[in-house]
């Protein structure tokens, strides 16, 4: 039976294994870490068959201090190997940050259970009597509804002015139209071979728990207000992690501020809504859930989470990951059994989702993580694979000089706390920051203004909450919070309210222009087929068939019964040579002016 002690032991010995095994491929191939081609010569069995050697040689072994101190040894080695033919300034640094913090693990050692996580008591200052802990509680909600406000007046905003395009919203708009007329999410938008439920493309079912509310309002602005209550819901588990934890009340309202000003949070709302926000609060209660023991809330926000899209998996796995080692470096038996369960429900439901995306869908978009594809297998387990014979490619493509602006507005406004923490368990929710949004190639993942943030910063605020409830005192907790906030409300001001502003103000202003680009697409009937160019396919996707003007084909188009144009939008038409040579074609076919606004919009209706 695993002991606290051995399952540390463990660790330490297969962690210096694989390091060792590492240095030995490391040293046979040489790699150029900037591609791929070298990795193709590296023997995963040769390394699987090192480490277990190695791991099971230390089994034996007495002498604690040379494998706490063989870890940052090993590493050093690996990076002196790596850095000669891959030197680069940002590769350098972030090598030698990880050195810095495994001497720290080889000096420190990881420190244990401590009295407050037994009791769990709620360890407010003497001050933060009840008063204060009502007023906390009241300045967070007042926080939340003002997130609320901004994010809804910013996305609704955007299909008021017309800049929602097809990719992505367009496609959610007439899904949920789809969803809410006939319970399949359907739509014409998302490929060329017509009607195609959304879920060959991603396998999304949690987006039905959106649909009574968007039923309500059955428009394409409720969505936009859809996502931005469900990601100002993220600060109700968020601030009972705290309190689990042994936050006082004034922590829990910077801690929730603090989210709610992350750049990565509200700015990820760019591009409007997407399934990824109800990652956010969804992983923050499947957390709480397995923080609280109460396994009934954790499978719920488990299921909720796989369900919002195949990849979301990873999520669950890298918690479940947690859970388990937690478990068994705590001697918690029940918490290590309900982590392993829980690592191989996500798995199951990974292969199962991904395996019908294969036979049936459009496949997996593993071609985001073409850096990391050496065999040709284009799966996820080619970079599972890939980081075991290379760790420091992965952490060569994570600094990679395009990702250190992202870097920049994700690890300031948080201080690093993440990072800075004894229990070494903790750093595995660092797992969907690395892989998600910087071992990527694909330029949207490390961007603060795209929905990949979402599900990353969950993790994060969970590892702030936790690592501040390690410090021993409640000013230096506080100050830890204040400051991480001033930073983080600083670049959200700098960096996201800019542009939300600029949105805003189009809505405003031009609010009449605006208004008559709706009467006049108004004139469409409601139950026609339409073909239209990106920016008006949102306004006219609640309808049965749509198409966009630049993905369909000429079959498509010539099918539909009013074809909406941007007259000077000349790339929709590029198949047609250019908006002239489609309307040369239109007219060819019968296609009569319907209704025109202004010097772009222009609606031909089909003949009878």
């Amino acid at each position: 039976m695993f002991t606290k002690d051995l399952t540390q032991k463990c660790l330490r010995r297969l962690v210096l294994g694989w390091l060792l095994a590492a240095l030995v491929e490391a040293l046979a191939v040489r790699p150029a870490l900037a591609g791929v081609a070298d990795l193709a010569k590296m023997k995963l069995l040769r390394l699987v068959l090192i480490t277990a050697g190695i791991a099971a040689a230390l089994f034996f072994s007495r002498w604690e201090a040379a494998e706490r101190w063989g870890i940052p040894a090993a590493f050093a080695a690996l990076t002196a190997v790596s850095l000669k033919g891959n030197f680069r300034p940002s590769f350098l640094q972030a090598c030698l940050l990880i050195l810095i913090l495994l001497v720290a693990y080889a000096l420190l050692g990881w420190n244990g259970e401590t009295a407050k996580e037994k009791k769990l008591p709620a360890k407010c200052s003497p001050k933060a009597q009840k008063g204060i802990e009502i007023a906390s509680l009241a300045l967070t909600a007042a926080l939340a509804v003002g997130f609320v406000w901004f994010l809804s007046a910013w996305t609704v905003g955007r299909v008021n002015i017309f800049w929602t395009p097809t990719y992505d919203f367009g496609i959610f708009s007439q899904m949920f139209y789809s969803m809410a007329n006939h319970g399949t999410p359907v739509t014409t938008l998302e490929r060329e071979v017509g009607a195609l439920s959304h879920f060959a493309v991603h396998v999304s079912p949690s987006y039905y728990l959106m649909l009574p509310f968007y039923l309500l309002f059955p428009k394409p602005a409720t969505l936009q207000v859809l996502q931005a209550v469900i990601l100002a819901s993220a600060v109700i588990p968020l601030w009972l992690i705290g309190k689990h934890h042994g936050l006082c009340a004034p922590a829990r309202a910077l801690l929730c501020a603090l989210l709610l000003s992350y750049p990565a949070f509200g700015g990820g709302v760019y591009y409007d809504m997407h399934e990824n926000c109800m990652l956010t609060p969804a992983i923050l209660w499947l957390l709480y859930g397995l923080d609280k023991k109460k396994l009934w809330l954790a499978a719920v926000a488990a299921v909720i989470t796989l369900g919002v899209k195949e990849d979301a998996a990873v999520y669950v796995a890298v918690v479940a990951l947690y859970a388990l080692l937690r478990g068994l470096l705590r001697g918690d038996k029940m918490g290590a059994v309900t982590g392993l369960s829980l690592l191989a429900v996500s798995l199951v439901w990974f292969f199962a989702a991904t395996g019908y995306l294969a036979a049936h869908g459009d496949g997996v978009m593993t071609y985001r993580y073409d850096n990391f594809m050496y065999d040709g297998n284009g799966s996820l387990i080619t970079v599972v694979k890939a980081v075991l014979l290379s760790p420091m490619k992965a952490i060569y493509e994570c600094v990679d000089p395009e990702k250190l602006d992202y870097i920049r507005l994700t690890m300031l406004p948080l201080l690093c706390l993440p990072f800075i923490t004894r229990r070494y368990e903790r750093l595995v929710l660092l797992i969907p920051y690395l892989l998600i949004n910087l071992m990527s190639d694909y330029q949207y993942q490390h961007s603060i203004l795209f929905q990949y943030n979402f599900g990353s910063t969950a993790c994060l605020m969970y590892l702030v909450a936790v690592n501040v409830a390690d410090i021993k005192w409640d000013w230096a907790r506080l100050a830890a919070l204040a400051g991480a906030l001033a930073i983080g409300a600083s670049l959200f001001g700098q960096e996201v309210k800019p542009i939300a502003d600029t949105v805003i103000e189009y809505d405003q202003q031009y609010r009449g222009w605006y208004d008559g680009i709706a009467d006049t697409l108004d004139t469409v009937p409601d139950g026609a087929s339409v073909t239209a160019t990106t920016f008006y396919t949102t306004y006219l996707s609640q309808r049965d068939v749509i198409y966009d003007l630049g993905y369909c084909t000429k079959e498509q188009l010539l099918s539909t019964d009013y074809i909406v144009l941007n007259l000077d939008d000349d790339s929709s038409a590029r198949k047609y040579g250019n908006v002239q040579g489609l309307l040369r074609l239109l007219e060819s076919q019968g296609y009569t002016l319907h209704a025109r606004y202004g010097e772009n919009l222009a609606i031909y209706r089909r003949g009878e």
